[in-house]
């Protein structure tokens, strides 16, 4: 015996024992390697291991059901029991017969097809043999036509499907979908998923009760579409505003739409402050509402307006940008918040009201001892009501225009939505120069030939003399 007999035998367990014999080997997964023989029969399908009904094999002999590998292939692309890449179209069908006894036999020998049969088929014509009867009557008589259908073939298409010497294709525990658990949901798979009762394995009476009724009282909450509103030709703005180039040259700017720099509401307003003199910031503590857009908006400051006079309306603000519900009236005149609060209105009546706001007496700070409230604000002009009173109207017309259009017979115009023919790649792609060119030549007028002047010279003769 040697001495260092044990120097491998370690006091702990390796990571690869772990993993492969002990309590880190794991069931069901694609590390464990079964290498426990399990036959398949040779009349079951290979993928779904039941007996098939419509037969078909690939080229190594595995039979699978005509359904159930049509279905895997389009998932899965593969063959389920090499890994291979697979075709459909490589698939052959086979064609067993039965005997009185509803086995299936070879249709030659007549002998019935069992475990330890050797079974062949010819690809060819798909019909299914016992290895003996092409052996005696095709390999040995060099007689390369099927034994039933005079089909030809040749050896390379002489397809084992069982050989009692071979028997490690049947082998269950070596199928690439069975190692790699790989599978197609059935229908009832499918249903079962959504089906919020398949998951529960035992639940008592009280349980199933509440769940009958739920599914009686239970209704869906309706989902609500947001369409997105896409403006047609009479709301369609035809001028660019410069926003979107100026978003894109610049981080800081990012378009937004606004209609005015504030919404009158025709509700009670408490008027908080009075100031009988106008310098100052006008807004006090900046207590208040939240703006329209539940958010503080943006100044906007026209150089054309200013703060001349009284009655004039202007937002209150904390600071640029900061504009929310909050507005003043002016008393007088006061040129310093020109540039600092946007402008947006002018009292056109009611200048005794304004006269009574003023002479109000006010604590130290600033807040009025009476309450003022303003009870309602009449818009003279509101520049939107009229514009949507004019889409409606423009809309209506142009429906009845289509209307009678439609009654008439005529259809509308439709935009020619042919691609553009290329002629070729760059700048002017689209332009047939060789046409251009020949049009160039047929009008350029031929230049008439130049007649050549007779410029002999002779002193002739005297005849005229």
């Amino acid at each position: 015996m040697g001495k260092r007999q044990h120097q491998k035998d370690k006091m702990y367990l390796t990571y690869t024992e772990w993993t492969t014999l002990y309590g880190g080997k794991r069931s069901g997964t694609a590390v464990e390697e079964d290498t426990t023989f399990k036959r398949l029969p040779f009349d079951h399908c290979c993928l779904c291991l039941q007996p098939f009904d419509q037969a078909y094999c690939d080229g190594d002999g595995n039979i699978f059901e005509l359904q159930a590998i049509i279905d895997f292939i389009k998932k899965y692309k593969i063959n389920p029991v090499t890994g291979k890449k697979i075709d459909v179209k490589g698939l052959v069908k086979l064609n067993f017969f039965k005997n009185a006894n509803d086995d299936y036999h070879c249709p030659v020998l007549f002998k019935p097809f069992t475990k330890n049969s050797h079974i062949v088929a010819i690809k060819t014509s798909g019909n299914v043999y016992c290895y003996e009867a092409v052996e005696q009557l095709n390999i040995k008589g060099k007689n390369w036509k099927d034994l039933i259908n005079d089909t030809a073939f040749t050896r390379s298409d002489i397809i084992t499907i069982q050989d009692p010497n071979n028997l490690a294709k049947f082998n269950i525990s070596t199928f690439h979908h069975v190692k790699n658990n790989l599978r197609v949901e059935t229908e009832e798979e499918i249903a079962m998923k959504k089906d919020p009762h398949a998951r529960l394995k035992s639940v008592s009476a009280e349980t199933k009760d509440i769940l009958q009724e739920l599914e009686r009282e239970y209704k869906a909450p309706e989902v609500k579409e947001n369409k997105k509103e896409v403006a047609d030709k009479f709301n369609a703005a035809h001028y660019s505003t410069g926003m979107v180039a100026a978003s894109f040259t610049s981080t800081a700017m990012v378009p937004e739409t606004k209609h005015e720099a504030a919404i009158i509401c025709e509700d009670e307003v408490k008027y908080e402050r009075v100031k009988k003199k106008g310098g100052g910031d006008p807004t006090g503590s900046g207590l208040g509402g939240e703006s329209i857009w539940k958010k503080p908006f943006e100044d906007e400051i026209k150089p054309n307006l200013h703060h001349t006079g009284r009655g004039i309306l202007s937002m209150a603000n904390s600071g640029p940008n900061t504009n929310g519900s909050q507005f003043f009236i002016t008393f007088r005149s006061c040129k310093q918040l020109d540039g600092k609060h946007t402008i947006f209105g002018k009292l056109v009546g009611g200048m005794d009201t304004l006269n009574l706001m003023e002479q109000i007496e006010v604590d130290n700070k600033d807040r009025p001892v009476h309450d003022i409230i303003i009870e309602a604000a009449q818009v003279f002009v509101d520049p939107f009501a009229e514009a949507e009173e004019q889409l409606l109207a423009e809309r209506a017309e142009e429906l009845k225009k289509q209307a009678e259009a439609e009654s008439k017979g005529i259809k509308p115009k439709k935009a020619n939505n042919q691609p553009l023919k290329v002629f070729r790649d760059g700048v002017g792609k689209y332009l047939n120069l060789q046409e251009l060119t020949n049009n160039k030549t047929t009008n350029k007028e031929v230049p008439a030939k130049k007649v050549k002047k007779d410029t002999k010279s002779g002193f002739g003769s005297f005849e005229s003399w």
